[in-house]
This record gives structure tokens, C-alpha cells and sequence, in this order.
């Protein structure tokens, strides 16, 4: 049997090579881009402005097979996580955010997490595999036809579970999706990679994508870094900062939005604030401090309120944008560095784990 092709994996230019090499013009691509994105239609037989022949053809060619939705939960703040079941057995998490005037998809790049952060819960879960395309435009799509009618998806963050840089091809034909006028039309500043560091893929990306940028920094110096982030062994800070002005080199008046967990006793001090000043002097920048959200097991806890607003005066006293975060759908384990999936481990690391504590 001949595997059909799914066609959330295509892109606009993927898919007008999937048509050139069926013998169809490339207009083809917009129009079956259109019916799958914009009109949520994944039944070729409805996609009524092709012929026949073209629609019998690629119902026995292809396929628009979505996650499958486990449940739906709704926050009492009014955010919506949903779980996600891909083949075996493995689960993604998703969620949408709602605010005055806006909405935010956080959607996952991969299976789990292979860069250890520790004050990240999906870290602790291991790591399976990257996600494909379909599987990543796959969330924006489910949650635009859920949301239908209730409230408006104006963003999407790269910032779910996984490092989208180390998913690289999958993660920006879905960014190319995402902004595509033909699929779901967002602008560049509305779509945002999140990245704990990966730099030869952050300066890649510079070459072939403009989407807005954050950078999940969480500590002032490269020591400490070192174990919040273990990237960092690999691509100190000093390396992952040149990186960032390469990317916004073309147009000042883009800024990196620099992620900061306020970890209590461990990244919150005012020297700490004030270190944070000196390492983005001179980079356009805004900081976004973000409240830890605990998790089981895990051996930090939250800033307190006075320590957030310390560090936060430093901080904008030395010019920098800082927002703090607000915590969103915690009693949902929906917020920041909650995610967890169901992930079949390959890595093994929660078996080293329970090693390790008997």
C-alpha cells in the first residue's frame, strides 16, 4: 500500500512541489492551503473549487490526519490546555492564552525536552522525538477550530515543550504556515520563537526566517547558567549574545525578549539585577520576568512579591522593558515550565533519576 502523504507537513512551497510533481499548477497550492487552514477542511471531497479527478487524486494520495485531542481543560482564568495524542502513545500539551485585546497559542516543537533545564517540569520527563510539521501546525489548527467562535488566536510562541531550534526544518515550515497569508496570516511580531541557546541553529534561523525572537536566559553569569540551563556549558553566554545581535542586525527597532524565572535565593538578588543590566548593555532588549511555577519534586520555589519588585526596579531604573509575567492556568498545569505531556522516555532519564534518589 502506497503511504498517503499528509499534507500539514507542506508549507506553501512544500506543497506547490507536491502538486508540480503530480502535473498540477502551483495555484493549487494556495487553494488546498485555504481549504485546510482557513476553512478547517481536512475532507477533499468538500474542497469545491477543484475538479473531480484532482479531488478523487488526492484522496488516494493523501491526507489531512490531525493530533487527536485526549481532553480539553479550561482554567478558571480562562486559559485552555489541550492534550494531544501522536503515535505511540505519546502525548504533547498545548495551550491558549487569553488577554484584553489578544490570545496566545504556546505551542510545542518535540516529545518531551533533551536539555535539562531543572526548573522545568517537562525536562524532567525526558525526551522522545522531534515533532513533525503537521504535528507542530497541527496544535494551531485544533486549537483555531476549538476556539472558533469563543475567542480570537492573534499569536502563537514557540515556547511549549521542547527546543524548536533543535527541530529546525519541521519548526520553520510551521513558522512559514503560521505567517502564510494563505493559511493563518499572522504577522512576524505575532509569532515568536522561544530558544534556550542553540547558536549555530539561532544564526541559521536568521538567514531564513524574521519571526520575533525571546531567549530563555534565567541567569546573569555563565557559572550559574551552567546549571539553571545546560546549554549553556556548550554555548556560554557571551557566544549566545552575539548570536542575538546577529539576528536583529538589519532592523533596529527589533528587541529580543530576554525570559527570566525568578527563582527565590537562587537569581533574584539586586547584584544579580544589576549583572543582568551590564550583560545587555548595548543590545535592544526586554526583559520578561517570569514568576516559577512549582511543580512536583522540584527543589526551588517562587520569588517572593518584594523580591520581584526589587529586582524589577533595577532593571528599569537602567532603562531596560521588564514585564513580569502574570501566572496563567497553574491550576491547570498549564503555566510556564509546567508542561508535561506523556512521553516514552528514549533518554531514560527518569529511570536515572529514580536511581539516583534510592
Amino acid at each position: 500500500m502506497t503511504v498517503k502523504q499528509n499534507l500539514l507537513n507542506f508549507d506553501r512551497k512544500g506543497l506547490e512541489t507536491f502538486f508540480a510533481e503530480m502535473g498540477e499548477k502551483p495555484f493549487r497550492a494556495t487553494q488546498v492551503l485555504k481549504w485546510i487552514h482557513q476553512e478547517g477542511v481536512s475532507d477533499f471531497q468538500l474542497m469545491t473549487n477543484l475538479s473531480k479527478a484532482l479531488r478523487q487524486t488526492l484522496t488516494e494520495l493523501a491526507e489531512v490526519r490531525l493530533p487527536e485531542i485526549v481532553f480539553e481543560q479550561k482554567s478558571e482564568d480562562g486559559t485552555y490546555k489541550w492534550v494531544l495524542e501522536l503515535d505511540g502513545q505519546n502525548r504533547i500539551e498545548t495551550v491558549f492564552i487569553p488577554e484584553d485585546g489578544r490570545g496566545t497559542l504556546c505551542v510545542s516543537s518535540q516529545v518531551g525536552c533533551a536539555l535539562e533545564c531543572t526548573f522545568c517540569s517537562t525536562a524532567k520527563q525526558g525526551f522522545n522525538r522531534n515533532l513533525s510539521t503537521a504535528e507542530i501546525i497541527g496544535q494551531v489548527w485544533v486549537a483555531a477550530r476549538a476556539l472558533a467562535g469563543k475567542a480570537n488566536l492573534t499569536n502563537v510562541v514557540m515556547m511549549g515543550m521542547g527546543e524548536p531550534l533543535l527541530n529546525f526544518n519541521n519548526t520553520v515550515a510551521a513558522l512559514n504556515l503560521m505567517m502564510d497569508d494563505f493559511a493563518y496570516g499572522l504577522a512576524k511580531r505575532r509569532v515568536t520563537v522561544s530558544t534556550s541557546g542553540v547558536v549555530p541553529a539561532l544564526l541559521r534561523l536568521a538567514d531564513v526566517s524574521d519571526v520575533s525572537l525571546a531567549v530563555s536566559l534565567h541567569a546573569p553569569n555563565d557559572a550559574l547558567r551552567d546549571v539553571l540551563v545546560p546549554i549553556n556549558k556548550k554555548y556560554p553566554i557571551a557566544e549566545l549574545l552575539e548570536a542575538c545581535k546577529y539576528y536583529i542586525k538589519d532592523e533596529k527597532r527589533r528587541k529580543i525578549t530576554f525570559e527570566y524565572v525568578m527563582l527565590s535565593g537562587i537569581n533574584d538578588s539586586v547584584e544579580q539585577a544589576h549583572q543582568l543590566t551590564r550583560l545587555l548593555e548595548g543590545i535592544p532588549s526586554k526583559v520578561n520576568l517570569i514568576p516559577f511555577n512549582p511543580f512536583p519534586d522540584t527543589q526551588y520555589t517562587r520569588s517572593s512579591n518584594n523580591a520581584i519588585h526589587r529586582f524589577t526596579a533595577v532593571l528599569k531604573e537602567a532603562g531596560l522593558i521588564t514585564t513580569t509575567r502574570k501566572t496563567r492556568g497553574d491550576d491547570i498545569d498549564a503555566a510556564c515550565g509546567q508542561l508535561v505531556g506523556k512521553v516514552k522516555d528514549k533518554t531514560k532519564r527518569q529511570l536515572k533519576l529514580q536511581a539516583v534518589a534510592t
